[in-house]
């Protein structure tokens, strides 16, 4: 069977992007076989290089979102840096950014000025809260957003709501972005025009919060915070078994806790038992239910419960650690990591969840160095050594292989 090329071979992305929404959503791009051009400031680029060194010196955060881009170093700020990016993008098919709000349009870099010059380009314009309205121009970090949006209002337990442990806002605005490209070139593809994609996190992540919203906002009131359980499902909840493991289970139906009861917990009785029959009766009982659970498991090893569970056909799941995924053998049994290259060397990471039967090879591509692309670059929009070196000299742009060797930040 031939091999097909990636989806988006040939697609060429700039990218003038920073922290983790935008470079999420251009990496998921890089990872379909386009060319991302990620621009950064000469003065240490994208500041998510340097949230921490956890990847063996370099941010755990920027190895994540950033694997097979090329980076220039450019200062938009001189108007010899921004006309680089401009001539970058007349030549590009995409145009992804997430500056602050204003800062784009006032470099003429928003996404209508650009589909205006550019009728094929797709732009996007990834921002907190929106081009308009009265939280236009509040500052938006992640964990701001996720307060914004509700998320923490039903993350965690009832004395103490949390933040979730990911940044799911940024997440999900990267994903809509994403979507959006994707939708955007289909359609340039059969009317030969893209136009502006505009994607915020709080509408991204009140999006999310479906469940929570239609359920209080239709009768149901606010799902109360359960922790690990469910609000609205019992028993959903982690378990601690006599090894010291906790395992989760979810019981779906009626169904699934008759043969809970059955087979697991070898109380056939409560089967039927009005009490607990029905899972709006469960839930009312809520406390009494994980008793009679939390009873069975103790006495059971992590893998005794788990494997009673699962012959009993129940839902159910180690409570992993971050160490647990690294080593889980899923991801092992199905060949999801890869070794991707790195300034400071090889580094493991997971193949895009996103897989393609008969397609090329997924290109898992190196994490730049800052400034690592922009002399190439340059050369290639017709600029002379001359000129370049100019350029260089001014601080308008950074090139990490003639500036001291690759970004270690």
């Amino acid at each position: 069977m031939s091999t097909q090329p990636l989806p988006l071979y040939g697609v060429t992305v700039v990218a003038v992007e920073q922290a983790v929404a935008a470079p999420f959503a251009t990496r998921q791009l890089a990872d379909l076989g386009a060319r991302v051009v990620k621009i950064e400031r000469p003065d240490g680029g994208d500041f998510a290089r340097g949230y921490d060194t956890a990847a063996r010196g370099l941010a755990s955060h920027f190895v994540w979102c950033n694997r097979g881009k090329e980076s220039v170093a450019v200062d938009l700020k001189d108007p010899r840096g921004l006309e680089v990016v401009r001539r970058l993008v007349a030549g590009a098919d995409v145009f992804v950014q997430n500056l602050a709000q204003g800062a784009a349009a006032r470099l003429g870099l928003d996404a209508a000025t650009l589909c205006a010059a550019h009728p094929r380009l797709v732009a996007v314009d990834i921002s907190g809260y929106g081009a308009d309205g009265p939280y236009a121009h509040k500052r938006a970090y992640d964990m701001l957003v996720q307060c914004e949006a509700g998320l923490v209002s039903v993350t965690g337990t009832p004395g103490e709501p949390v933040k979730a442990g990911i940044p799911a806002a940024d997440i999900a605005a990267g994903m809509y972005a994403f979507s959006g490209v994707l939708a955007a070139l289909l359609r340039r593809a059969t009317t030969g025009r893209g136009g502006p994609v505009e994607i915020s996190m709080l509408d991204s992540l009140a999006e999310w919060m479906g469940h929570p919203l239609h359920h209080g906002m239709h009768g149901g009131g606010t799902p109360a915070r359960t922790g690990l359980a469910h609000a609205v499902i019992a028993p959903y909840d982690a378990y601690a078994t006599a090894d010291g493991e906790r395992v989760l289970l979810s019981v779906q139906n009626d169904r699934e806790w008759r043969r809970l009861a059955e087979q697991v917990l070898e109380r056939p009785g409560l089967a039927g038992d009005p009490d607990f029959a029905t899972n709006t009766a469960r839930t009312a009982n809520r406390e009494r239910t994980d008793a009679v659970v939390a009873g069975a498991l103790a006495a059971l090893s992590g893998e005794e419960a788990l494997a009673r569970l699962d012959a009993a056909g129940i839902a159910c799941a180690r409570l992993n650690t971050v160490a647990d995924v690294a080593a889980h053998p899923q991801l092992a049994a199905r060949d999801r990591w890869r070794d991707v290259t790195t300034p400071v060397g090889e580094l493991r990471a997971l193949m895009p969840p996103i897989t393609l039967p008969g397609g090329a090879p997924t290109p898992m591509g190196a994490v730049p160095a800052l400034g690592e692309h922009t002399d190439a670059t340059l050369r290639a929009l017709g600029m002379t050594d001359g000129q370049t070196a100019a350029l260089r000299r001014d601080g308008v742009i950074v090139d990490a292989a003639l500036s001291g060797g690759p970004d270690r930040s």
